[in-house]
């Protein structure tokens, strides 16, 4: 149900083809909501269907031309509602979890290694947000729209300071356990 949100509020931030749509969430909402182009286009479609958006008139009719969309009062209007509408969190199912809970019955092997390609992963993700927090929220930037788009920046930093962290002390605890390590199984 958010991939419609997610696009609606892209587009509501800027009109924008499904091309520069699918840039866009690489570059940002992908971080936290991330989407194929071929499902970008579909939910645009739909998006279209249901009267929450439109096709930008061309300026120069061309064929195959990127079709621009931008979003109806309906659209504005759906985005409002679901903004509002309580939802619950949903349950942490992350696969490395399992595998750990899974190795205190049938062993650790190969575990340690990909404990600290996690870890790597997380570093560098966390890397990369503290390097777009300093280029994109100087101090001055503080108008409402800002703060909470460094709001959702600062969910994703302190994610990956906890993963790090953990990860850290994950692979600390994963020494000492007796007869593990990295080259034991």
């Amino acid at each position: 149900m958010s991939l419609p949100h997610a696009i609606l509020t892209a587009l509501l931030e800027k009109p924008s083809s499904g091309l520069e749509l699918t840039r866009r969430f690489d570059k940002s909402i992908g971080y936290f909501w991330s989407a194929t182009h071929q499902q970008i286009y579909r939910e645009l479609g739909k998006l279209e269907g249901e009267g929450f958006i439109r096709t930008l008139p061309a300026e120069q009719p061309a064929r195959g031309q990127r079709k621009s969309y931008e979003v109806l009062p309906a659209g504005r209007a759906e985005l409002a509602r679901w903004t509002a509408a309580p939802q619950d969190p949903r349950t942490l199912r992350d696969p490395l979890l399992l595998r750990l809970r899974a190795a205190a019955v049938v062993g650790t092997a190969g575990l340690d290694a990909d404990l600290r390609r996690h870890l790597e992963l997380h570093r560098r993700q966390l890397a990369e947000y503290q390097e777009i927090e300093q280029r994109d929220f100087p101090p001055d930037r503080d108008t409402p729209e800002d703060r909470l788009r460094h709001l959702v920046l600062r969910a994703g930093i302190d994610l990956e300071t906890f993963w790090t962290g953990w990860l850290t002390q994950a692979l600390a605890e994963f020494g000492e356990l007796p007869g593990e390590g990295p080259e034991r199984s």
